[in-house]
This record gives C-alpha cells, structure tokens and sequence, in this order.
C-alpha cells in the first residue's frame, strides 16, 4: 500500500487519539491497579498458582471427562480462580481493565458508526479474542 497524504493524516489523528486515551483518568486507574497488583506479593503468588493450575487444566483438556483427574482439576482451577479473583489487588485490576476495555470499544463504535452504520465494531474486548464473528464462534451478533 502506497502512503498517501491522507493516510497518513488519519494515522496521526489516530496516534493522537491513543495519547488522549494514555492521558485519561481511566488509563492511569488501570496503569495505577496494575502496578499495585504485580507489586503485591500475595497477588503475585495468587496468580502463579492459577496459573499453574491452569496448565494442570489444559494438559486434561485433550482428555476431557474421560481424563482420571478432570472433576479434582476442574474443582481445583475454580477455586484457586476465585480466590486469585477474591484479592483486592486483583480485584481493582480487573475493575480497571474492564472500565479501559469499555472506553476502547466506545472510541471503536464511536470511529465506526461515524464512518457507515454497516460496519460492526467489536465489543467487550472482542477483537482481543479467537472468537465470535470471523473466528468460527458464536459472537451473538445480530447479523
């Protein structure tokens, strides 16, 4: 693709744009949450042991039920997950996230439907997935 003036014209406004989204309330609440939470030395240990566990779960996934220890693995993820979801270190991180995600994807839906009220934007994180519209999954999309 050959850059032209326009182009690179709306890639400034968009590098613009991001800076807003870097100086906004909301992004220094996440920056802020998520400093704190890998400072936290509890968090961090909450966080390794899911993510251990969680390793545990992807080795009995190619087994499904049929794997001896998928109900103790399963039963095991959950539980280290919501006590890993249960610290407040976490918690607020998550908070912030989620509050950051739904202020990209108003931006997103904001830049589409500016641009054609055909085009879908994607929601809750939706770009971020392997799911949904494009990837073969269920996104719940009306179209």
């Amino acid at each position: 693709m050959i850059a032209t003036l326009e182009y690179v014209e709306i890639l400034d406004h968009s590098e613009k744009l991001g800076k807003m989204v870097k100086e906004s309330e909301v992004y220094e609440d996440y920056k802020e949450s998520r400093i704190a939470m890998n400072n936290d030395e509890e968090a961090q240990q909450l966080i390794k042991a899911f993510n251990n566990m969680k390793s545990h779960y992807d080795d009995i996934q190619r087994f499904g039920r049929y794997h001896p220890d998928y109900n103790e693995i399963m039963k095991k993820v959950r539980s280290t997950k919501r006590e890993m979801d249960m610290n407040e270190k976490v918690a607020l991180y998550k908070i912030a996230e989620r509050k950051l995600q739904n202020l990209l994807d108003e931006i997103s839906q904001y830049v589409v439907n500016s641009v054609s009220d055909n085009i879908k934007a994607p929601k809750d994180g939706a770009a971020l997935t392997d799911t949904g519209c494009g990837h073969g999954g269920a996104c719940g999309c009306a179209s």
